[in-house]
């Protein structure tokens, strides 16, 4: 015991902390720990809770310090062992969001086993046009179009596994290749170190223009996003109702969203413009044109099955034949069982990157069951419900937006559309106005969410990624590429929430008796 207590092994002790993390983080980590309890005695439940909130942010962005599973983790034992949410009370909040989890689990590993077709299609779409323009409008649409129909977390994880494939092909190249040419040894790493830091630049710029096309497309239907079916399902709206009740919104949204892409592009804004280099176009292109060249009868064979799956996934989730994570099962078994990845090591490798994040994802959900228990929404939301006629709609709007940005948009969504309901239920408010404000919901829980990584589940995954690491995409970064579109397409849906188009297309069928629901992304 004393060998264990000396001032070497506590130095010891501490070293092993949090791994490599910087001393400071780890010194407020525990300081922030040791607090908690202080600030529950002296606060109470309420403000404590909302200062849990802001430190759980502050692990999020501080991602690329440690993964936040691991502070974030620290935080959820403790507000248990404090006594602010029980351990029943995560669990129904894991329960409720079974599919989520079960989708990250098998549906990110079954886009694993199509790596090679998604960077042989990909491929030939990065070489269509020299244009970065052009490239990030085709990455923007792909994932509005997708995810009005599948899911944003899948949209992403095929768009991390595309971005992830073409920073390897560039990395794995000597400097030689890198920088041909006559040059010094010391001259090519640097010019090497320059034209990587472009490139990560460009990808980070691509996947952010995708990523914020999954909220464009996810606002517009009833599949789009958790929320929505929420919602919609409450509500008694049917898939074309749901359209038709969104479209004077999402519509104007998903354009304002492309003429932003051009403009931040073409100006060089809050850190978009980043333009491939010519040597890592070529470096690609040549990999591309040796891989080709090299590519044998099970190498055709392997993108064909990959692709004829990815019709298959495509097809499935858009028609909902089964759980989104249960139909990525199906993936996985079609996949390995007609390329022959038969042993357990194959099939393992395609988990690891899913698998922290789902972690991370059940941490989130004691934080929302935190959230939950010692009502920290409810004086926002009486103040929205407070609120007389049209100025109730644009205050649940941006109270929504708000909420969501820093939470859960699926939990927000739930607390907001039964406190509507019960107004309804009550006489306070009629159909038509319970119509709008359900509107309202929907839009600010899926388009001002986009401010923050923790406002969006694809974001959230995105920033814990392989990919992110590589690219040095952190929660600032990510935060400043987000605000051109937070800013633009909050303005957007704001201004066209009360537009005179929806009592014309007022859905017939009506809503449902509000039941007892929680979930998340």
């Amino acid at each position: 015991m004393n060998k264990l207590f000396n001032k070497n092994s506590l130095q010891t002790i501490f070293t092993h902390f949090m791994g490599h993390s910087p001393t400071w983080y780890k010194i407020v980590i525990l300081g922030l720990l040791i607090f908690n309890p202080i600030c529950l005695l002296i606060l109470g439940n309420y403000i404590t809770g909302w200062i849990i909130v802001m430190e759980f942010i502050f692990t999020l962005a501080f991602s690329l310090k440690c993964y936040p599973l691991l502070p974030g983790g620290l935080l959820a034992i403790e507000l248990v062992f404090m006594g602010m949410v029980s351990p029943g009370t995560v669990y129904k909040e894991v329960a409720y969001n079974l599919e989520v989890i079960l989708l990250l689990i098998f549906m990110v590993a079954g886009i694993y086993f199509m790596k090679d077709f998604l960077s042989w299609f990909f491929t030939k779409i990065l070489f269509i046009s020299k244009s970065k323009i052009v490239l990030s409008l085709l990455f923007c649409f792909f994932g509005a179009f997708l995810s009005a129909w599948l899911d944003a977390l899948t949209v992403t994880a095929v768009m991390i596994t595309v971005c992830l494939s073409f920073y390897e092909t560039y990395t794995s190249a000597s400097y030689d290749e890198r920088v041909p040419g006559d040059y010094t040894e010391e001259e090519q790493k640097e010019m090497g170190k320059e034209d990587l830091k472009k490139f990560d630049g460009y990808l980070c710029n691509l996947l952010m223009h995708g990523a914020v096309g999954t909220a464009l497309g996810g606002v517009s239907t009833i599949v789009g996003e958790p929320q929505n079916i929420l919602i919609g399902t409450l509500m008694g709206w049917n898939f074309i109702e749901f359209f038709n009740m969104m479209a004077h919104i999402s519509i104007p949204v998903f354009l304002a969203g492309l003429l932003t892409v051009i403009v931040v592009e073409k100006f060089k804004l809050f850190g978009y413009g980043c333009q491939l280099p010519d040597r890592v176009r070529n470096i690609l292109k040549q990999n591309a044109k040796e891989h080709k060249d090299n590519m044998d009868a099970g190498d055709y064979f392997k993108i064909l099955t990959q692709g004829l799956t990815f019709i298959w996934l495509i097809i499935a989730l858009a028609l909902h034949l089964a759980a989104v994570g249960l139909v990525g099962l199906s993936v996985i078994i079609i996949l390995t069982t007609v390329n022959g990845k038969s042993e357990e090591h194959q099939i393992g490798k395609a988990f690891q990157e899913a698998l922290p994040f789902t972690a991370l994802l059940v941490v989130f959900f004691a934080i929302v069951g935190m959230i939950h228990t010692n009502n920290l929404f409810k004086p926002i939301i009486d103040a929205a419900l407070a609120k007389p006629g049209e100025q109730q709609i644009y205050t649940f709007f941006i109270a929504s937006g708000l909420l969501s940005a820093i939470s859960d948009n699926v939990f927000v969504a739930t607390i907001y559309i039964k406190e509507a309901m019960a107004a309804f239920q009550n006489n306070l408010i009629d159909l038509h106005q319970l119509n709008l404000l359900a509107i309202a919901i929907n839009a600010g829980t899926n388009i001002p969410s986009v401010a923050t990584p923790n406002g969006q589940a694809a974001f959230l995954f995105l920033l814990t990624s392989a990919i992110a690491s590589r690219i040095r995409l952190s929660y600032i970064r990510m935060f400043k590429l987000a605000i051109p579109y937070t800013i633009i397409l909050s303005i957007t849906a704001f201004i066209f929430l009360t537009i005179n188009w929806y009592p014309h297309s007022e859905p017939h069928s009506k809503p449902a008796v509000t039941g007892q629901t929680s979930g998340s992304h």
